[in-house]
């Protein structure tokens, strides 16, 4: 396996995903019966072909049943699981099936939409493949397994995941396509958000909210009392997750953010990270300067580090129209985004400030409260 990945000119070690570290795990116990004896780690194979060596901790066992772990390892890329030990027991049976459940730690589906059935232990389709194929490769094909995943620090560290959002409840998810964490990529936080788009779709929903974050969540259910079951969050990814609604086929879109985020997508900024693109002040400026604020005005504006410090400029000089205008130009920029697949998506768009609350709305408030309640 190459260990490294270079991002931004840095040199980052790769890790392994929480599949991986069950799969290694599940893998060193079944060993451990058969040959009798402790394993200090194993080899597997990864779904894309690439040989993982994983050091195993914690090994017990006996005639039929053994247990040990791995620690999970995320290389470069730390993330909530980073650090915390995977556990797994295997007891064989003569039944020639080989079963897989969760444990303490690990999350239950509660919902549906993801890939794993409501009830089941949210031990995703490639990892539970994964370890059914090592487990198997090593017990033969007459014998059969019951293997237990399980995680004693999975249900505080799944508090810093989205699971709760996913419906998924009582730990943390076992996870991973290629069994490789590859370090600052953001597709594996990509997936996670399309995840609950498509659960969203599972469930019925015709029509979705999108936030950047935390402070648009809020304002949905605290200022315009929507319920938040419409709300997935987008975080940096607009335009991703614009083309994800439409993807799945959405006919209503209403995006709510604050303005010093969305206020980006108006210049066709569709990425809103500030380290890749950050115009805030300039997008005001030209669009101030497009309805006629004086120089003075210009250049404080130009001066400002934060859309809040701007606001109160733009209050004082009587431009608060300036909200309207943009809000609108978000609204046809996410339109102008989406026009070349034929499936249409009815996009609203709200703005609003922490300090002085709702900015502008492509509709009215009262009416779109109507529409989402």
């Amino acid at each position: 396996m190459e260990d490294f990945v270079y991002y931004n000119g840095k040199k980052l070690r790769k890790g392994y995903t929480t599949g991986s570290c069950a799969t290694a795990a599940a893998k060193a116990a079944a060993t451990m019966i058969i040959e009798q004896e402790r394993v200090a780690g194993v080899t597997i194979i990864t779904p894309n072909g690439i040989e993982l060596k994983i050091p195993v901790e914690d090994q017990q066992f006996d005639v039929g049943k053994a247990t040990c772990a791995v620690q999970k390892d995320g290389g470069d890329d730390i993330d909530a699981t980073h650090g915390m030990m995977i556990h797994a027991t295997v007891t064989l049976n003569n039944s020639g099936n080989i079963t897989i459940d969760g444990g303490i730690g690990i999350g239950r589906v509660s919902q549906r939409g993801i890939a794993v059935p409501v009830g089941e232990a949210a031990i995703n389709p490639v990892p539970r493949q994964m370890i059914t194929k090592e487990v198997r490769d090593v017990i033969g094909e007459e014998r059969g397994a019951d293997i237990l995943i399980f995680a004693p620090e999975g249900e505080e560290r799944a508090t810093r995941t989205m699971n709760s959002r996913l419906g998924i409840i009582g730990g943390i998810s076992i996870l991973g396509t290629t069994g490789i964490v590859t370090p600052m990529s953001d597709e594996g936080w990509k997936k996670s958000l399309s995840i609950e788009l498509e659960m969203k779709k599972a469930q019925g929903f015709k029509k979705i909210i999108l936030v950047p974050g935390n402070y648009g969540e809020a304002f949905v259910t605290d200022t315009l009392k929507i319920n938040q079951d419409y709300v997935v969050s987008m975080s940096n990814f607009v335009g991703y997750m614009l083309k994800e609604v439409q993807r799945l086929k959405f006919e209503k879109l209403l995006m709510v953010g604050h303005f010093g985020k969305l206020v980006k997508v108006s210049a066709g900024i569709f990425t809103t990270y500030s380290k890749d693109a950050d115009a805030r002040a300039e997008i005001l400026v030209a669009n101030l300067a497009l309805l006629g604020a004086p120089l003075s005005l210009l250049q404080q504006v130009a001066s400002c580090l934060t859309t809040e410090a701007a606001g109160e400029l733009i209050a004082q000089h009587g431009y608060e129209y300036v909200y309207q205008v943009i809000t609108e130009k978000i609204q046809q920029r996410s339109q102008q985004f989406l026009k070349y697949s034929p499936h249409k998506v009815d996009i609203d768009v709200v703005t609003f400030s922490t300090e002085t609350g709702l900015l502008a709305a492509t509709k009215d408030v009262t009416e779109l409260m109507e529409e989402w309640r």
